[in-house]
Protein backbone atom coordinates (compact mmCIF):
# COMPACT_ATOMS: atom_id res chain seq x y z
CA UNK A 1 0.00 0.00 0.00
CA UNK A 2 0.84 4.11 -0.75
CA UNK A 3 -0.81 6.49 1.43
CA UNK A 4 0.33 10.49 1.31
CA UNK A 5 0.49 11.76 5.02
CA UNK A 6 -1.77 14.64 4.33
CA UNK A 7 -4.46 12.38 3.37
CA UNK A 8 -6.33 9.07 4.67
CA UNK A 9 -4.61 5.99 5.29
CA UNK A 10 -7.35 3.65 5.30
CA UNK A 11 -6.26 1.49 8.31
CA UNK A 12 -8.04 0.82 11.66
CA UNK A 13 -5.01 3.03 13.27
CA UNK A 14 -2.70 5.34 11.92
CA UNK A 15 0.64 3.52 11.28
CA UNK A 16 3.11 5.67 11.31
CA UNK A 17 4.86 4.93 15.03
CA UNK A 18 5.02 1.47 13.43
CA UNK A 19 7.10 2.32 11.26
CA UNK A 20 10.16 3.73 13.11
CA UNK A 21 10.79 1.02 15.49
CA UNK A 22 12.27 0.39 18.12
CA UNK A 23 12.02 3.67 19.71
CA UNK A 24 14.23 3.63 23.15
CA UNK A 25 12.74 5.50 25.76
CA UNK A 26 13.71 8.43 27.31
CA UNK A 27 12.18 8.68 31.10
CA UNK A 28 12.64 12.17 31.53
CA UNK A 29 13.09 13.75 35.32
CA UNK A 30 12.89 17.33 36.06
CA UNK A 31 12.20 20.45 38.40
CA UNK A 32 9.60 23.35 37.81
CA UNK A 33 10.98 26.77 38.74
CA UNK A 34 8.71 26.73 41.64
CA UNK A 35 10.45 23.36 42.79
CA UNK A 36 7.92 20.19 41.67
CA UNK A 37 9.38 17.21 40.85
CA UNK A 38 8.30 15.87 37.14
CA UNK A 39 8.80 12.27 35.55
CA UNK A 40 7.15 11.10 32.44
CA UNK A 41 8.52 8.96 29.71
CA UNK A 42 9.16 9.83 26.12
CA UNK A 43 9.25 7.53 23.07
CA UNK A 44 10.16 10.34 20.45
CA UNK A 45 13.99 10.04 22.21
CA UNK A 46 17.71 9.24 21.24
CA UNK A 47 21.50 10.04 21.46
CA UNK A 48 22.30 12.72 19.05
CA UNK A 49 25.85 13.27 19.37
CA UNK A 50 28.94 11.39 20.72
CA UNK A 51 31.40 14.14 21.25
CA UNK A 52 29.55 16.19 22.99
CA UNK A 53 27.72 13.92 24.37
CA UNK A 54 24.10 15.54 23.37
CA UNK A 55 20.31 13.86 23.74
CA UNK A 56 16.95 14.81 22.48
CA UNK A 57 13.72 14.17 23.17
CA UNK A 58 10.46 15.17 21.56
CA UNK A 59 7.31 16.55 23.33
CA UNK A 60 4.45 16.53 21.09
CA UNK A 61 0.36 17.49 20.76
CA UNK A 62 -2.16 19.03 22.68
CA UNK A 63 -2.40 17.62 26.80
CA UNK A 64 -5.77 18.04 28.86
CA UNK A 65 -3.61 20.30 31.59
CA UNK A 66 -1.67 22.64 29.19
CA UNK A 67 1.88 22.82 27.66
CA UNK A 68 3.69 19.40 28.32
CA UNK A 69 5.57 19.34 31.98
CA UNK A 70 8.69 18.20 30.85
CA UNK A 71 9.55 20.47 28.03
CA UNK A 72 8.32 23.72 30.38
CA UNK A 73 10.36 22.41 33.14
CA UNK A 74 13.68 22.29 31.37
CA UNK A 75 13.33 25.25 29.49
CA UNK A 76 12.80 27.28 32.52
CA UNK A 77 15.60 25.67 34.62
CA UNK A 78 18.01 23.97 32.20
CA UNK A 79 18.33 21.02 33.67
CA UNK A 80 16.74 17.45 33.28
CA UNK A 81 17.83 13.89 33.34
CA UNK A 82 17.19 10.67 31.50
CA UNK A 83 16.65 7.95 33.47
CA UNK A 84 16.56 4.64 31.40
CA UNK A 85 13.44 3.04 31.52
CA UNK A 86 13.64 -1.47 31.78
CA UNK A 87 11.27 -4.54 31.65
CA UNK A 88 11.84 -4.52 35.48
CA UNK A 89 10.34 -0.58 35.81
CA UNK A 90 7.74 -1.43 33.06
CA UNK A 91 4.88 -0.72 35.23
CA UNK A 92 5.92 2.81 37.11
CA UNK A 93 7.26 3.54 33.79
CA UNK A 94 3.57 3.18 32.39
CA UNK A 95 1.96 5.07 35.14
CA UNK A 96 4.29 8.28 35.17
CA UNK A 97 2.90 8.38 31.59
CA UNK A 98 -0.35 9.71 32.67
CA UNK A 99 -1.69 13.02 32.05
CA UNK A 100 -1.25 14.51 35.53
CA UNK A 101 -1.97 17.50 36.59
CA UNK A 102 1.21 20.09 37.46
CA UNK A 103 2.23 20.05 40.78
CA UNK A 104 1.54 16.16 40.73
CA UNK A 105 4.62 14.11 42.21
CA UNK A 106 4.99 11.12 39.18
CA UNK A 107 7.50 9.56 41.36
CA UNK A 108 5.28 9.31 44.01
CA UNK A 109 2.23 8.46 41.87
CA UNK A 110 4.56 5.44 40.94
CA UNK A 111 5.86 4.61 43.88
CA UNK A 112 9.05 4.91 42.97
CA UNK A 113 12.36 5.77 44.91
CA UNK A 114 14.09 8.84 44.04
CA UNK A 115 18.05 9.80 44.36
CA UNK A 116 19.68 12.55 44.20
CA UNK A 117 21.86 13.38 40.87
CA UNK A 118 25.45 14.73 41.05
CA UNK A 119 25.28 18.03 38.74
CA UNK A 120 21.39 18.77 38.38
CA UNK A 121 18.91 19.04 40.62
CA UNK A 122 16.57 17.16 38.97
CA UNK A 123 16.06 13.99 41.19
CA UNK A 124 17.25 9.98 39.21
CA UNK A 125 14.70 7.32 39.53
CA UNK A 126 16.84 5.20 42.22
CA UNK A 127 15.97 1.81 40.43
CA UNK A 128 16.93 2.96 36.74
CA UNK A 129 20.46 1.15 35.88
CA UNK A 130 21.75 4.45 33.88
CA UNK A 131 21.28 7.73 34.51
CA UNK A 132 22.20 10.65 32.31
CA UNK A 133 22.45 14.03 33.56
CA UNK A 134 21.85 17.09 30.92
CA UNK A 135 21.99 20.50 30.55
CA UNK A 136 19.83 22.12 28.02
CA UNK A 137 21.35 22.98 24.74
CA UNK A 138 18.48 24.09 22.51
CA UNK A 139 14.76 23.86 21.29
CA UNK A 140 13.86 23.02 18.44
CA UNK A 141 10.32 23.69 17.34
CA UNK A 142 8.36 21.66 15.01
CA UNK A 143 5.24 22.06 12.93
CA UNK A 144 2.42 21.15 14.79
CA UNK A 145 -1.22 19.97 12.62
CA UNK A 146 -2.89 19.75 16.27
CA UNK A 147 -4.74 23.18 17.20
CA UNK A 148 -3.44 25.12 19.97
CA UNK A 149 -1.04 21.77 20.08
CA UNK A 150 2.99 22.01 20.29
CA UNK A 151 5.66 19.58 18.84
CA UNK A 152 8.85 20.16 19.93
CA UNK A 153 12.43 19.08 20.26
CA UNK A 154 14.34 19.54 23.61
CA UNK A 155 18.49 18.79 22.83
CA UNK A 156 20.50 18.54 26.32
CA UNK A 157 24.43 18.18 26.74
CA UNK A 158 25.24 15.04 28.85
CA UNK A 159 27.38 16.04 31.71
CA UNK A 160 27.18 13.43 33.84
CA UNK A 161 26.19 9.65 33.74
CA UNK A 162 25.74 7.41 36.11
CA UNK A 163 25.67 3.21 35.54
CA UNK A 164 25.14 0.99 38.13
CA UNK A 165 27.99 -1.57 38.84
CA UNK A 166 26.02 -4.46 38.75
CA UNK A 167 25.67 -3.83 34.95
CA UNK A 168 29.33 -4.05 33.88
CA UNK A 169 30.58 -6.84 33.07
CA UNK A 170 34.58 -7.15 31.78
CA UNK A 171 34.23 -3.17 31.30
CA UNK A 172 31.63 -2.65 29.27
CA UNK A 173 27.54 -2.31 29.99
CA UNK A 174 25.68 -5.26 29.91
CA UNK A 175 22.35 -4.78 28.01
CA UNK A 176 21.34 -8.13 28.18
CA UNK A 177 21.03 -8.08 31.39
CA UNK A 178 19.52 -4.52 31.47
CA UNK A 179 16.63 -5.41 29.23
CA UNK A 180 15.89 -2.12 28.48
CA UNK A 181 12.51 -1.27 27.01
CA UNK A 182 11.67 0.42 23.79
CA UNK A 183 8.07 1.47 22.26
CA UNK A 184 6.91 0.24 18.77
CA UNK A 185 3.59 1.06 17.12
CA UNK A 186 0.08 0.79 18.73
CA UNK A 187 -0.09 0.15 22.44
CA UNK A 188 2.96 -2.21 21.72
CA UNK A 189 6.60 -2.10 23.29
CA UNK A 190 9.33 -4.66 23.22
CA UNK A 191 12.64 -5.62 25.44
CA UNK A 192 16.26 -5.83 24.56
CA UNK A 193 17.00 -9.40 25.15
CA UNK A 194 18.78 -10.82 22.48
CA UNK A 195 21.97 -8.73 21.63
CA UNK A 196 24.48 -9.54 18.63
CA UNK A 197 27.80 -8.06 16.94
CA UNK A 198 28.93 -6.93 13.66
CA UNK A 199 31.89 -4.56 13.20
CA UNK A 200 31.59 -1.73 10.89
CA UNK A 201 34.06 -2.45 7.19
CA UNK A 202 37.32 -0.54 8.63
CA UNK A 203 36.62 -0.04 12.15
Amino acid sequence: MFYRTDGPHGLPHNPFKCCVVPRPIGWISTISADGDVNLAPYSFFNGVAGEPPMVMFASNGKQPHGPKHSITNVEATGEFVCNMATWVLRQPMNESSGPHAAGVNEFEAAELETESSELVKPPRVKAAPIHMECLHFKTVELPCDTPEGRNAICIGRVIGIHIHDDYLKDGMVDIATIKPIARLGYHDYTAVETVFEMVRPGA
